[in-house]
């Protein structure tokens, strides 16, 4: 049976099963029991309860148990079989279990809905900088693929043309240091980039710069305002010239498009470090009711790998 005494024992097992060290893990869990009986309260004292409280059958795994099983359906993926021999629990108990920690998972962690609280309550420009390092931030988007709809409808609306799959797309919005500061909701597959962008975008503060890349030709002409910076990017040569490639990009434009693309490489490595959780890079399973909870929570395990910090 797999449990936190046999793994903890092993840091770097222990890190490859769950996606964090030990140290971060206890830190996390010392969090969630202090927040767990008053959780567990208002869990147990919710309107629709059919039972009293103190009935029904109690957990068969500790708190710390159920969190690193969390932790590792998370990280792995597995298939709930496979989750239910480790755990030695039946194989419906495993999803019912982890539902039921999630959001207090997610009162602790820093996600990117409270970074994002916090960028709105910004006043001076010394609380800005501590949290835009070089007033920059960087924003793009990703895809993950989805099962094949059943869905005729769906099946359209969710196929996208560029990974020939059917997929949801998500949007990031990182600081300089790789904190995840803004997260959209998911988005059908075949939404383009700006159009994601037009519907949901973080509210930064005017004297940070958001940098993009060519998926949001545009914006500067929609959003005249916004303090953003975009690659040059060669002129079509027009209509009737097919064939025919624009001209060539002058020195200093081509050194811009470097410089700035040495910039953005922190949400690629954002996504990198997202994407190790395989919840988030394999096909997605689940109901997709559950998908941004689940990516909110990813997004936040990151986020306190990246600072260190908790929500106290």
């Amino acid at each position: 049976m797999l449990n936190y005494n046999v793994l903890s024992k092993k840091p770097s097992v222990f890190r490859n099963f769950s996606g964090l060290e030990v140290q971060e893990f206890n830190a996390l869990n010392s969090q969630i029991k202090e927040k767990y009986p008053a959780y567990e309260q208002k869990r147990l004292s919710r309107e629709n309860r059919k039972r009293a409280i103190g009935t029904g059958h109690p957990f068969n795994l500790s708190l710390t148990d159920r969190f690193l099983m969390l932790l590792v359906y998370y990280h792995l993926y597995p298939s709930s079989n496979l989750m239910a021999y480790l755990f030695d629990l039946s194989q419906t108990n495993i999803l019912k279990d982890i539902r039921k920690i999630e959001s207090l998972v997610s009162e602790v962690l820093p996600l990117p809905r409270k970074e994002h609280d916090k960028v709105r309550r910004l006043e001076t420009v010394d609380e800005i900088e501590a949290l835009f390092p070089g007033f920059k931030a960087f924003l793009d988007a990703t895809e993950q693929e989805i099962p094949r709809p059943k869905a005729k409808r769906k099946r359209k609306t969710h196929y996208s043309g560029k990974k020939k799959k059917h997929t949801v797309k998500t949007q990031i919005t990182v600081n300089q240091n790789g904190l995840i500061v803004h997260k959209t909701a998911h988005v059908r597959g075949s939404t383009h980039d700006y159009a994601l962008y037009k519907h949901s975008h973080p509210d930064l503060p005017d004297n940070v710069r958001l940098g993009l890349d060519l998926g949001y030709m545009g914006i500067e002409t929609d959003y005249p305002k916004l303090n953003c910076v975009l690659p040059f990017k060669r002129k079509n040569p027009g209509r009737g010239k097919r064939g025919m490639k624009g001209p060539e990009l002058s020195p200093e434009q081509k050194a811009f498009n470097k410089d700035l693309s040495k910039e953005r490489v922190v949400v690629e490595h954002t996504f990198s470090r997202l994407k190790k959780f395989h919840i988030w890079a394999d096909e997605f399973r689940n109901r997709l009711k559950h998908y941004d909870k689940a990516t909110d929570i990813v997004c936040g395990l990151v986020n306190f790998r990246t600072t260190g910090t908790l929500i106290i």
